[in-house]
């Protein structure tokens, strides 16, 4: 029998299989907690994290509005790094509600993947 931890690492890696990042287009990776987002701008070939950010400190709204608020922050911060776009990894999460809201976030923020 399979569980959700189970059927989310199937897809993680089915996705992980097919994209990878670069200094010029590095992947942008999400992690979803209970409680906290975060996400991280990983350049795959040189296996560093060029640029991250959390929910961690944001309490004001909902968690889509919190997911939001640290998607304009990533975009802000990968702009100041030179990184206009980005690889999206859902890391193995429905790309709906808060993995949604981030990403829709990032776009708003100038970000094109």
């Amino acid at each position: 029998m399979t569980t959700k931890i189970d059927r989310r690492n199937k897809i993680k890696a089915r996705i992980r299989g097919r994209i990878s990042g670069t200094a010029q287009r590095p992947r942008m990776t999400v992690f979803r907690s209970n409680k906290q987002i975060y996400v991280q701008l990983v350049d795959d070939l040189a296996g560093k994290t060029l640029v991250a950010a959390s929910s961690k400190g944001l309490t004001e709204g909902t968690k889509s509005e919190i997911a939001a608020q640290v998607g304009k922050a990533v975009a802000a911060k990968a702009l100041e790094a030179g990184i206009t776009e980005v690889v999206f990894d859902r890391n193995g999460y429905l790309f709906h509600g808060r993995v949604k809201s981030l990403a829709d976030a990032a776009r708003e923020g100038g970000l094109k993947f």
